[in-house]
Parts: structure tokens; sequence; C-alpha cells
């Protein structure tokens, strides 16, 4: 019954099993069936990481089956809502909870992100404006933050969640400005430490709550994704008072189309602990009263095209990895970056990039955007 239930779901989406496509999957262990239909989301990532199944183009796989809706057509299980209860009940992104993410994520190692990421160590959505080259992308992404924050010489940049240190050294170098960067993993503070020694350049082992002083310019890029729903207005409420009355804040952020309390739970297991996709709705509720949005700015599709370079160089670069980080591994990180490829191509998932002022000053976006 389960595997008539799967294959009715798959076929229902384009996709046959063992089918000659390169969306189609080709299953290995009968007992797929019965465990994506028990575990869903989980079931079907921890399957595929333990070989019970195969695809040749695991993003067009989930391209089609997300734009069939197929979460909405299998029905949760008590099991499936049960995993939702922490969230809805406690505050997984406390202070006290704050390093887990970097812990499990972004400490990993630097030669397994430096691996598939562009020079500047960006770890974030690229824009493919005019271009389809990743290095060239990032630094149009960065150079699009520099001039949507009206960015000048004598402004001091504070960067929320500052990654390696790519955006704080771009900035650094390209305008001349002071940057202070607040982060809470160790691995990449260290390396942005060395990295951008000789420059004006300050980087913070600190939770974004601890943040203190007052700047000309704010960006948070790919951090709000760790904030979580009960701490958006606490992170909103941060911004305001460290940012000088007449400055500008970007926010940089993948979103989702609803509101939620939690994420898919293969990421939540496996890539990013206790993160959330904001919506829409959840940031303008936590920026409300506090801040005018002048502008949001979409551009999700060039998170796919990103995510697919980030692939391309991942396995190119896999023979170098494979001794440290083994075959499971393997497979679990390009589930990550062709499942969330696929989530982009099916908008399901959005990247957006919102300028906001406290006084609503209009401030005067960069024209020819939209590409």
């Amino acid at each position: 019954m389960s595997e008539k239930i799967v294959r009715g779901l798959l076929a229902d989406a384009g996709i046959q099993v063992n089918g000659p496509a390169p969306w189609d999957i080709q299953v290995h262990n009968p007992n797929f069936y019965q465990r994506v239909l028990a575990d869903r989301n989980l079931g079907l990532g921890e399957s595929y990481m333990e070989g019970w199944w195969d695809c040749p183009r695991l993003d067009l796989f989930f391209h089609r089956l997300l734009t069939s809706d197929v979460e909405r057509k299998v029905k949760a299980n008590p099991r499936s809502l049960l995993r939702l209860a922490p969230a809805v009940l406690f505050n997984l992104q406390s202070r006290a909870r704050c390093r887990i993410i970097a812990e499990r994520h972004y400490d990993l190692g630097n030669d397994l992100f430096f691996s598939f990421l562009d020079p500047y160590k960006q770890y974030s959505c690229a824009y493919f404006h005019e271009t389809d080259d990743l290095a060239d992308a990032q630094v149009r992404k960065l150079d699009l933050i520099r001039r949507k924050l009206h960015l000048e010489g004598r402004d001091h940049l504070l960067d929320i969640g500052c990654g390696w240190g790519g955006l704080a050294r771009y900035m650094a170098e390209r305008v001349g400005c002071t940057v202070t960067g607040v982060n809470v993993s160790s691995e990449q503070l260290q390396f942005a430490r060395q990295w951008c020694r000789d420059l004006p350049v300050h980087f913070l082992d600190r939770d974004y709550r601890a943040i203190r002083g007052v700047y000309d310019k704010i960006v948070s890029v790919g951090m709000f994704e760790h904030v979580g729903v009960k701490n958006y207005r606490t992170f909103m409420k941060v911004v305001h008072r460290s940012l000088k009355p007449d400055g500008i804040f970007l926010l940089h952020t993948i979103g989702g189309n609803v509101s939620q309390f939690t994420c898919d739970p293969w990421i939540h297991r496996y890539i990013f602990p206790n993160g959330m996709l904001p919506s829409i709705a959840q940031i303008a509720r936590a920026a409300e009263g506090l801040f005018v949005i002048e502008d949001w700015h979409n551009f999700g599709p060039h998170y796919d095209k990103t995510l697919m370079a980030w692939h391309t160089n991942f396995q190119r670069a896999w023979p170098e990895l494979r001794s440290r980080y083994g075959q499971r591994f393997k497979r679990m990180w390009e589930y990550y970056l062709l499942s969330c490829a696929g989530a982009f191509r099916a908008r399901t998932i959005q990247l957006w990039q919102i300028v906001l002022t406290k006084d609503g000053r209009g401030v005067p976006q960069p024209p020819n955007l939209r590409g």
C-alpha cells in the first residue's frame, strides 16, 4: 500500500520510479516507501543519505516535486506534528542556545566551505545580473549592497553575522569605511581577523543581542534565518537602538511564502539546527513602529543559480575532501544544495533584500535592480 501511495504522489509530479528521465528516482531499498510515508521530508532525506535511492538530477526532482504541491497532498501524522512542539513552546534560538548553529554548521571546517565558495567567501545568494560567473555575481551582490546603503568612507558599518569577513573586507577596500562585524562562529572569526588584519575592520565574538554602540549603517546577510520567530522583534529592536537616526539598515534573508514556526525537519537535523525562514508578514510585524520599509527586492531565482554553482564546485573539490568527510556526508551535502536549488526554482522559498530606515526619508535605490 505504501509503495502505491508514494508512486502515485511521484507520478502526479511527473516523476517515475526507476524511470529513464534525469528527474526520475532509482529505488534500491523497498523500505523506502514506508519510510517516506512515515517520516515525510526527514525520511526522504535520510534514506537518500543512506543510499536507499538515487536520482541523476536532484534539483530537477525537487523542482517537479515541489511544483506539484506534494506536501499538501500528504497528511501530517501525529509524529510529525510532535516535532513542531518544541519550536512552538520554547525559544530554540535563545541567547543560551545561540552557538548551536555555529558549532554544528559554520564550524564544520573552512576547507569544506572554501572548496565551493567565491574568493570573497560569500555563503549567501549571489546576484547574477549580466553575468554567469559565481565570483563576479558575488561581487555584484556586494556592490549592490554598497549602493543600497549609500555607504561612504566616513561611515561606520555594523555587519551582523559577518561570516568569514568577506563583506567587511570588500566594503573597507572599496569604500574605505570602518566595519565592525559580530559573529558567534569561532572558525569564521579566526579566519576573518587574520584576513582583514590590515584593514579598518574589527570582529567581535558576540550574539546580536549583546551588540553595543551606534552605527551609521547596518547590514545583515544570511543571518536572520537563525533568529527565530520568537526573536524577530528583539532583533529589530537591537538594530533600531544601534542605528543612527538618519542611518540605513539592509536585511538580506531567505524567506518563506507563508508564516511558519519551524523549518524543514531534515534541514533542521542535518544542516541548520533551529533554523527558520521568516515570511513577509513576520518581518513586517517585527519592524512595525520601528522602521519604514524603503525597498523590498526579491531575487530568489538567483539563489537557484548560486546553489548550482556551489554544487559544481563541491563536486570538483570532493577528491580532496573525501578522506575527512566521507561518503555519507557527501550525499548529505549534495542533497542539501540541490534540494534547496529545486525549492528556489519552484519559488516555494525566496531571497529578499529589504532596505529600512527609522524616519522614512525615502532613500533612493540604485536603478536597474530587477535583473
